[in-house]
């Protein structure tokens, strides 16, 4: 298919958007997650609600240990969304082709988007389970990338991988959601760019935020449970109470999907699966509402530049040519 200009540009715009939604939006996942991480019987949690991770940050004069892991984590959602929406910008195009069809239906949108996550998930999990770590850390005695990673195996550090792929169903039902959303506001409108090479159509930024809240709001009731055993999995075990063999066994406890679940249910009881359901949404929701609204923002601009660059390279290449 060549040189793919609309996925190269649909992807560049998407990681820049996870760049800058996760930079502003860290502090509150840092909270999130360690609120989430933490399995105990009611009367005997550190954590009564999510503000209490964050007026520890600021008891221990740790402030700043609110972004421990942010390096990480923005490596990791820049790499990961430009995976995500190149692949399932590249693989929509590639069905349209295919297919003769001019839309995509609901199945196919879902499968699209989930070979797209399954692709993203795998090569940027060692990155996730590190941020996760770091994130989880006692305030100020977080580690670095590579020393996070290197005190375990390569095995450990793709821990959660079956549950993350599992997950991939959540960005699958976001995107599919918000993409059918944004083709019935977008539907009956002429497109109003001139030359020969039209730009994609795009939302307004009030249009995409609220899609955007939306349909990762859905995502995130319905796929919650797993997600915070995803947490559990990769945390940090930094629990200073009992004895290092009670340490041990815990730490044991949150490698599999099926420890995850009856440590939860035996500790929290059912509720428990909903631990921090409102934190999650809250973040993930302002989240996804930046990120695709900076998307389709800068969309247009993306896409005129790369044009730019392209005309460019093939004048030059062409001079070369004749030379």
């Amino acid at each position: 298919m060549g040189f793919d200009l609309e996925s190269v540009a649909e992807a560049t715009s998407g990681a820049i958007g996870a760049l800058v939604s996760t930079t502003i939006l860290y502090p509150l996942d840092t909270c999130k997650t360690k609120y989430q991480a933490e399995v105990r019987a009611q009367n005997q949690q550190k954590y009564r609600n999510i503000s209490d991770v964050f007026w520890e940050a600021i008891s221990s004069r740790q402030v700043l240990s609110l972004y421990q892991g942010l390096g990480t984590k923005n490596l990791q959602s820049f790499i990961s969304q430009f995976i995500y929406f190149y692949g399932y910008s590249f693989f929509k195009r590639l069905y349209l082709k295919k297919s003769g069809n001019k839309t995509m239906g609901t199945k196919a949108n879902l499968i699209v988007a989930a070979a797209a996550g399954a692709c993203t998930v795998i090569v940027t999990q060692p990155l996730d389970t590190a941020s996760s770590r770091m994130q989880t850390s006692e305030f100020g005695k977080s580690k670095g990338l590579w020393k996070t990673l290197s005190e375990g195996t390569w095995i450990e550090a793709f821990d959660g991988l079956g549950i993350s792929l599992l997950l991939t169903s959540n960005p699958s039902i976001q995107y599919t959601l918000f993409d059918q959303l944004k083709q019935k506001l977008l539907i009956g409108q002429l497109s109003k760019q001139t030359g020969t090479e039209s730009s994609p159509e795009a939302l307004s930024a009030f249009s995409a935020f609220a899609l955007g809240a939306v349909s990762k709001c859905i995502a995130s009731c319905v796929t919650y449970p797993a997600i915070r055993c995803k947490v559990m999995i990769q945390t940090a075990d930094d629990d200073k109470e009992g004895s290092n063999e009670v340490q041990e066994k815990s730490h044991k406890t949150k490698k599999t999907v099926s420890d995850a679940f009856y440590a939860i249910w035996r500790r929290e009881g059912p509720l428990g699966f909903f631990k921090g359901l409102q934190a999650q949404i809250l973040k993930t929701v302002l989240s996804s509402a930046l990120l695709l609204m900076i998307k389709e923002k800068i969309t247009r601009t993306t896409w005129v530049l790369l044009i730019a660059l392209k005309r460019f390279l093939f004048l030059k290449q062409s001079r070369l040519k004749n030379a």
